[in-house]
Parts: C-alpha cells; sequence; structure tokens
C-alpha cells in the first residue's frame, strides 16, 4: 500500500490501498465511531459498515450547513460517542468538510479519518485538514484547521462518478499544475488513462505546501488559485455549477489578473483556457454578473485588510500575490470570461 505523508501540527499519511474496505475494518478496530455519509451513497457502504453507526447526510453542499451540523453533533451524543471515538467522512469534499469540523469541534476534538470517493476530494478537500461548514454570506466561513488521522484515496471509487463530475474534480489537480507540478498539465489531456498519478501528483503539491504553512499565513495561500472568483460563482450559481467548474472559470479570470499585474505571458493565460476546455469545463460565465460577483468576493475569508487579495501567477509554477481596484478586476473579468 502506497503512502504520502503530510507534516501538519500532527503528521498523517494519505495511503493508497487497491480496497478501502480492509483499511477501513483496520481503523476502526476496538473503537467506537461513526461514519458521515451522503445518502445516496450510503448503499454502497452497507455491507461493510453497521447501519446503526451511520449518520446520513443529504448530497453536495447542502449538507454543509450550521443545521446539519448541529443536528450530526447532537446525533453523536445520543450515540455515545467520547473522546475515544472515531469519526469518519466517506463522500466527496463537502462530506469531509463538513466531518473534519464536526471532528475538530465534538467534545473538542475528536480522531478522524477522510475516505474521499470524488476526484475534488482526493486532490483538494480531504487532503491539508481545512475543514467547515459555510454560512449564508458565504462558503467555509466557520471552520477548523484539523488534521485527520489518516486520509485513504481507493481510486475504485471513481468508477461511480459521471464523467462531469470526474472532470470537475480534475480542475483542482489542473490548479496544482499551474501553481507548482507542470507534469500534471501534460497528463490531464489523457485523464482516463494517467488519473491515478494525476492524483497522487496533486495529492504531492497539497502534501508540500501544507507542510511548509498549515494554517495557511502565506504559502497556503497558492491553494487558492481560482477560488476567490470561483467560490464567488459556485454561490451566484446557486450551486448549479460544479465547485471545480466554478474554479475552472475563476483560474482563466486570475490568469488575465496575472498577465495585468504579475507579468505573466498571455501564452501562459491562453493554455489555461485551451486546458480547460479540453476537459469540457466551463470558462466564461455572465457578462452582467460581475457586480454581484464583487459583492460575494467581498465578503470572501481571504480577503486582506488592503482589499480583495488574489493570488497570481509570475510563469508557470511561480505564485505571486496580488490586489486590484474593481475597475480592473471589471475589466479582467470581461476580458476573460464574461460572456
Amino acid at each position: 500500500m502506497n503512502e504520502i505523508k503530510v507534516s501538519a501540527e500532527r503528521d498523517y499519511v494519505v495511503s493508497f490501498p487497491s480496497s478501502w474496505r480492509p483499511r477501513f475494518n483496520e481503523l476502526i478496530a476496538n473503537r467506537s465511531f461513526a461514519v458521515i455519509v451522503p445518502e445516496p451513497i450510503s448503499s454502497q457502504i452497507k455491507d461493510v459498515v453497521d447501519p446503526s453507526r451511520l449518520i446520513l447526510t443529504s448530497d453536495g453542499e447542502s449538507q454543509k450547513s450550521i443545521d446539519s451540523y448541529g443536528s450530526i453533533l447532537e446525533k453523536l451524543a445520543l450515540m455515545g460517542l467520547d473522546r475515544s471515538s472515531l469519526i469518519v467522512g466517506i463522500g466527496g469534499g463537502a462530506t469531509t468538510d463538513l466531518a473534519g469540523f464536526v471532528a475538530a469541534t465534538y467534545l473538542r476534538g475528536v480522531d478522524w479519518v477522510a475516505i474521499p470517493t470524488t476526484v475534488a476530494g482526493m486532490v483538494d478537500a480531504a487532503i491539508g485538514g481545512k475543514t467547515g461548514v459555510n454560512l449564508t454570506s458565504g462558503k467555509n466561513l466557520a471552520g477548523a484547521f484539523f488534521s485527520p488521522h489518516e486520509v485513504v484515496i481507493d481510486t475504485n471509487w471513481l468508477s461511480t462518478l459521471s464523467d462531469r463530475d470526474i472532470r470537475a474534480g480534475l480542475a483542482e489537480a489542473v490548479k496544482c499544475g499551474f501553481i507548482s507540478e507542470p507534469k500534471i498539465l501534460d497528463l490531464v489531456t489523457d485523464w482516463k488513462r494517467n488519473l491515478t498519478e494525476i492524483i497522487a501528483l496533486s495529492v504531492g503539491v497539497k502534501a508540500g505546501v501544507v507542510a511548509r504553512d498549515f494554517k495557511e499565513s502565506h504559502e497556503r495561500e497558492i491553494l487558492n488559485y481560482g477560488h476567490t472568483l470561483g467560490h464567488a460563482i459556485e454561490k451566484h450559481s446557486g450551486y448549479s455549477l460544479r465547485h471545480g467548474e466554478a474554479v475552472s472559470i475563476g483560474m482563466c479570470f486570475a490568469a488575465e489578473l496575472s498577465v495585468k499585474l504579475s507579468g505573466l505571458s498571455g501564452s501562459i493565460a491562453e493554455k489555461h483556457r485551451e486546458i480547460l476546455q479540453a476537459l469540457d469545463l466551463p470558462v466564461t460565465y455572465s457578462a452582467t454578473a460581475f457586480d454581484a460577483l464583487f459583492d460575494l468576493m467581498r465578503s470572501d475569508k481571504k480577503r486582506g485588510a488592503g482589499g480583495l487579495r488574489f493570488v497570481t501567477l509570475k510563469a508557470l509554477g511561480a505564485t505571486d500575490r496580488a490586489t486590484a481596484s474593481r475597475e480592473l478586476l471589471n475589466e479582467c473579468y470581461l476580458k476573460s470570461v464574461g460572456r
């Protein structure tokens, strides 16, 4: 079983077993536990997990609500879980975000394990210890940095996903390619052949960044490339767009901003569009939506004291930070993605 070590406030491993089931049974041995899982995939684990240990959620971002979070805490208390217990999140990135925040705050912190079932969960959400839920005002505005005990990646889960979901998840891998590991950009155009290697390389990128900056004081910000506008678009669309689809648009915008503010070559900005379009990911959004998106970006937790702060690129694999006026943001938006 291959492993990638993640150094954080407490070290853990990302394991790559041929099947998640034996590793799950090892992790829960001789301890009480609960499994947080979206109802649509719960039928796939009932042969392994005692149904009385399941806490079912809705699918997607809707599960990351304060109401859902509070309900799960109450259920854990009724199940009698204590500080020696284990919480397991099985699902996409929204589920592991939620499960991690529940674990961080139940009894002031209990061990948890992430078993991501989507590409986005495997390459991004489950790695790094960022957990949280959404507020009416925006995404992930309540959360905690709380590392899992282990992340278990079994790529067999991906056979249950639609091409749309896989491609949306690959947007996060493309992000890793632009900010740190260009090899991913060569592999992603033939993702069906290279998926396992793409995931492993992306995990390696994130593990390295997290080891150097666990609490996002500076370097870890680079993982937010494309996300400031992406999160705003995701919310503006009523979450009809997948997270990765919104980030795809956000990266095209960030690339144009990089040309204006950080000296990125136009050819690298165009490479964003070429790769993302080859993956059938969206690269445009409504030209009339900028005012609403700007207001949503202003509520983003990544804003700085000097205004909206963006991760930009100086070159392939070389990141920068930039702030911009509303006028310049509007100009870049209309030029890059507004249609």
